[in-house]
């Protein structure tokens, strides 16, 4: 019998932020934030997950929460 779990993914919003706040570009928000272009592409993709102090960050520079920004998602995971 196949076992279903569930893993939790951090997702995010970010690209749609940054269209929504005068359709500033990756590099712009790096710059804003004091990070690279690379580490914006890799959050937005979700390949990496920005620390307490980035993710604060960048909701003060969107003006919103952080549940605005980022949320969890959960995944099917069959073993």
């Amino acid at each position: 019998m196949q076992q279903i779990t569930f893993k939790m993914e951090l997702e995010n919003n970010i690209k749609l932020m940054r269209l929504k706040k005068d359709q500033i570009t990756q590099e712009e928000l790096a710059n804003k934030l004091g990070v690279s272009r690379q580490t914006i592409i890799a959050i937005e993709q979700g390949r990496f997950n920005p620390s307490v102090k980035l993710v604060l960050g960048m909701a003060a520079f969107f003006e919103c929460t952080v549940e605005e920004i980022f949320y969890l998602k959960k995944k099917e995971k069959k073993k």
